[in-house]
């Protein structure tokens, strides 16, 4: 299948053949992904009777394996066939999902079940992720990269529209475990996209000069303001504000009185603003700088406030979208300014860094969120979520904004032997 695709149009990206293969292989995985974490949160408050403590508990430990193995991962990416690190932790994803729906569907699943299965995803998404980021750049190139993230993006929001629905129609209907089974088979349209790339048309880097270490991606990033300033606010970000599926979860029970149909449907809301962000960052790609991240990140942490004092469930969805907006568009050009600005030689380390600053404080963060709603309610959590993330947002504004404006094209080679010569006296 051919796409006429302008040069500089917006799906300009789908001119590349690989990534017009990966791409709808990986909508049908991030629609089965969605479903799950839906399932999973439904799974859990059914198992605990609604209690929010653990809800988070279980979201810290899917996330935890992010601080073990997301720098690893980027390592893989650097020295490593990713195409075939990806068909190994899609194995793994896909193994653990089929078995926590065949335990469901079995009627034998207990608690702990859902967190060592939870911990097992975890894993493989941690070595998975940024692999996958690294990959991007090989299907499309440096030139096209900008593009790719946008619509990459997209495409994780496209499945955020229709899993969380699905998942709450199949709840409402059949229970958790045809969500987890969906899920689980999803990941082998992947595999089978993977093992029909053609290799000959890769974007490949040389991996004989990558075999570096994970201290020269932190020594790379730390000498660069532009990325640093944008992971600090990333981890605000996500630690606080894109806690989604406690909130939503928690509102729909507990304020609500609803079911898992409208808890799904919150879900599809907050994609609806999700996947306009995305789309809409593919037009805004001359505005991706660290200033545009910071000003975004105010106005994320503005809409979460506003969302602590909606009165009814109506009101609550329809603002969702404002929410998926704001965050998408800041995410998106916080990412894309972390790849596109650094050296292909060590784009993986510095990829398995975010992402471990982006996901690696949801372990600390979920527990206290969902110990805070026991105690203080959930509106006040909210409320106090988009606090901490304003007040981050406004002080690295005022802490850095006049530092963030560096070349693009620093050399690898001269932020390691600056690094080298400042850690002289450090252990390797």
């Amino acid at each position: 299948m051919r796409f006429a695709v302008k040069e500089d149009g917006n799906w300009r990206s789908f001119r590349h053949r690989n990534f017009r293969i990966l791409f709808p292989a990986n909508t049908v995985s991030n629609i089965g992904s969605w479903a799950q974490r839906i399932a999973q949160d439904w799974l859990v408050l059914e198992l605990t009777n609604n209690n929010g403590t653990y809800l988070g508990l279980v979201t810290a430990v899917q996330f935890a394996p992010v601080l073990l193995f997301s720098l690893h991962g980027g390592v893989l990416a650097d020295r490593l066939d990713k195409r075939k690190v990806l068909i190994a932790t899609n194995i793994v994803g896909g193994a653990a999902s089929i078995a926590l729906g065949a335990l469901v569907m079995t009627d034998v699943v207990v608690l702990w079940h859902v967190f060592a299965l939870a911990g097992l995803l975890g894993i493989s998404t941690a070595i998975d992720a940024p692999v996958r980021q690294a990959f991007t750049s090989e299907l499309v190139g440096h030139e096209d990269l900008p593009n790719a993230v946008s619509l990459n993006s997209a495409n994780f929001n496209g499945g955020r529209l229709i899993g969380p629905a699905v998942s709450g129609l199949l709840i409402a209907a059949f229970g958790t475990g045809p969500s987890f089974l969906i899920n689980g088979a999803s990941y082998f349209f992947v595999i089978f996209a993977l093992l029909k790339l053609n290799k000959k048309t890769f974007f490949n880097q040389n991996r004989a000069m990558n075999l570096g270490n994970i201290r020269e991606g932190i020594a790379y990033a730390k000498a660069r303001p532009d990325i640093y300033v944008v992971m600090i606010m990333v981890f605000a970000l996500a630690t606080f504000g894109l806690n989604f599926q406690i909130f939503n979860a928690l509102m729909a029970t507990q304020e609500f009185g609803l079911g898992p149909a409208n808890f799904g449907l919150m879900g599809t809301f907050i994609a609806i603003g999700s996947f306009t962000g995305a789309i809409g960052s593919a037009r805004l790609e001359r505005f991706r700088t660290t200033r545009f991240v910071i000003i975004g990140g105010m106005l994320f942490s503005l809409s979460i406030m506003v969302l602590s004092i909606l009165p009814n469930y109506i009101s609550y969805i329809v603002w969702l979208p404002i929410c998926g907006v704001t965050a998408l568009t800041t995410l998106v050009s916080a990412n894309s300014i972390v790849q596109t600005s650094t050296d292909q030689a060590i784009r993986g380390r510095v990829m398995g860094l975010y992402l471990l600053i982006f996901m690696g404080g949801t372990p600390f963060g979920s527990p206290l969120i969902g110990l805070a709603t026991d105690y203080i309610g959930i509106r006040r959590t909210i409320a106090l979520c988009g606090l901490i993330s304003l007040s981050a947002s406004l002080f690295v504004w005022i802490k850095y904004r006049n530092k963030v404006n560096v070349p693009a094209d620093i050399s690898v080679a001269a932020v390691l032997k600056s690094a080298d010569g400042n850690d002289n006296n450090q252990p390797k």
